[in-house]
């Protein structure tokens, strides 16, 4: 058997809640649901799934990812969007192939 993974034993009564009934429950801390709500609320049903990320090695000059860092958390984010922003400004043009070293160079 493995390791528990928490170093506490829970405390719920769970045979109680698996007793309880909808109405038996205590809603008067959460605040009811308004028009407004909904009204901001986001459907992702039928949306195109979000863009698959792929984690890569990527070199950069070093005072180039300090500057990003320095910027806070989020800063790989922020790259990427600079890079997208740059992709889609770039779209259509094809850049020229630069020529690669050979391994004797």
């Amino acid at each position: 058997m493995s390791k528990r993974n928490t170093s506490k034993t829970s405390k719920t009564d769970w045979k109680r809640i698996d007793r309880m009934r909808d109405k038996d429950i205590d809603y008067s801390d959460i605040p009811e649901a308004t028009a407004e709500d909904f009204a901001r609320a986001i459907v992702r049903n039928g949306l195109p799934e979000a863009v698959v990320k792929e984690q890569i090695t990527l070199r950069l000059d070093g005072d180039v990812l300090q500057w990003f860092r320095a910027r806070g958390k989020g800063y790989q984010t922020h790259i990427n969007m600079l890079l997208r922003a740059y992709m889609d400004a770039h779209a259509g043009t094809v850049a020229p192939r630069r020529a690669r070293r050979s391994s004797t160079e």
